[in-house]
């Protein structure tokens, strides 16, 4: 099956559980596409909570449970299955706004864990393995330790309190109403966990653990969307990217048969079009597949996001030059939009040829520099160096994707070797000496 988008990003951890069966890992799902319909939804949400679009990314993890959750300030991390479940963009909304309530009410902070800084990323990889692993049960004791998070077996990693639920609930609804969203979503998406206080903990949906659940928060939260809630109607501009993030996403996900069958259901010409592409793309019919997305450039001209998933298609069709083209196109249209800058850089590794790994370097590390979530680029940044001669960069780079990924023994050796190679003080230097010290301070 091909993959979600050519961007997959896996942080692996080691939990220091005593069988290393037990360690979970978590997969993020890294698609260019995706993350800015998402992040049209969540704007209007996180500028009514005092949080800056520009920094709070929505990303989402790839897993068939409801669940969404916040690690540290600067993301929302939302399950596929939680989007693929929900049903319309008031609902999706809502579940951005209390993750976002969660940033802006501080209860991040005084739980004190924090990614610190974006390149000191293996706490991060830990960070979302331990979420994994409290997802299904195994690790949540062994990941308070390694991230001083006081926890024990009967507690999911990163669960909130009552209190900060009721908190979340109340910032929520008023950050919907302040920026003109349904707040009835917020009483649907509860709906959905109706009951799950009367199961046993073991059977009880994931975030019925992590975010408590009762019939008195359910009727509180019904009579605040009352209180604020007008005659609001659905906003087409939020539904048309709740079902483009969705379209794509199921089309990745899915069967190719359902895709087709259920493609007509999408309003917007393009979003149709669109999910037949990624089902064609997926049957390795590339030329119906590029025919089907030429119907959604023309449905939406300019747009780059169809420019990015042109590329993808041929990329995943080793057409290297035609998409080196696409991505061109793309990145010309959304210069500063990391993935399709690092979907470019790529491209031109694979074309190969000395002038096109410089320019691939140039393209990477500006993607790189802006998403340090992206270990895939980190690869191919890796690649690009050694290509060119330059070692010291190569295994500084490398080390960087090891420490996303949470392998620690790995990041130290290839850091060190890093900062023994390159200039005294430079920049690259200065990386590598960040990675040894994320590494340290992930076993302290």
């Amino acid at each position: 099956m091909r993959s979600i988008a050519r961007v997959v990003v896996i942080l692996f951890a080691t939990l220091f559980v005593a069988e290393p069966r037990n360690a979970s890992a978590a997969t993020l799902i890294r698609d260019a596409d995706i993350e800015h319909s998402l992040q049209q939804l969540a704007a209007p949400i996180l500028r009514a909570a005092g949080l800056s679009p520009s920094r709070v990314g929505i990303y989402v993890v790839q897993d068939r449970n409801l669940n969404a959750f916040v690690l540290d300030n600067s993301g929302i991390y939302i399950h596929s299955g939680m989007i693929l479940r929900l049903t319309r963009a008031a609902e999706l909304q809502a579940v951005i706004a209390h993750e976002a309530a969660h940033i802006a009410n501080g209860h991040i902070v005084r739980r004190g864990v924090n990614a610190q800084s974006a390149r000191n990323v293996a706490l991060l990889g830990m960070a979302l393995s331990a979420a994994a692993g409290a997802a299904t049960g195994q690790g949540a004791a062994a990941a308070g330790v390694a991230l001083g998070v006081a926890s024990s077996s009967q507690r999911v990693f990163f669960g909130h309190t009552r209190a900060e639920e009721s908190a979340a609930d109340q910032s929520g609804i008023r950050y919907m109403a302040a920026a003109g969203a349904d707040t009835s979503g917020a009483v649907s998406v509860m709906e959905l966990f109706s009951g799950q206080e009367a199961l046993p903990e073991r059977r009880q949906d994931i975030y019925a653990r992590s975010h408590p659940l009762s019939r008195d928060r359910l009727r509180t939260l019904k009579g605040l969307a009352a209180s604020y809630k007008k005659a609001t109607k659905p906003d087409p501009a939020m539904e048309y990217w709740f079902d483009r993030a969705k379209g794509k996403l199921s089309a990745f996900t899915r069967n190719p048969k359902w895709t087709f069958q259920r493609s007509k259901e999408s309003p917007a010409a393009d979003v149709r079009a669109m999910r037949e592409a990624v089902a064609f793309h997926r049957l390795n019919q590339t030329g119906k597949a590029l025919a089907s997305l030429d119907r959604a450039r023309a449905a939406r001209p300019g747009d780059p996001y169809y420019d990015e998933l042109r590329g993808q298609i041929l990329m995943e069709s080793r057409n290297w030059g035609a998409a080196a083209n696409a991505y061109a196109a793309a990145a010309q249209r959304a210069p500063r939009n990391s993935l399709i800058l690092a979907g470019y850089g790529r491209a031109l590794v694979a074309l190969g040829g000395q002038q096109r790994y410089q320019q691939a370097v140039g393209y990477l590390e500006r993607a790189t520099s802006s998403d340090w979530r992206n270990d895939l680029a980190l690869r191919d940044l890796g690649t690009a160096y050694a290509k060119l001669g330059n070692r010291g960069m190569a295994a500084l780079v490398t080390a960087e994707g090891h420490a996303l990924r949470g392998r620690t023994k790995e990041a130290r050796i290839l850091a060190q070797r890093a900062a023994d190679m390159l200039p005294r003080g430079s920049a690259g230097w200065r990386r590598a000496q960040d990675v040894l010290n994320a590494v340290k301070n992930a076993k302290n």
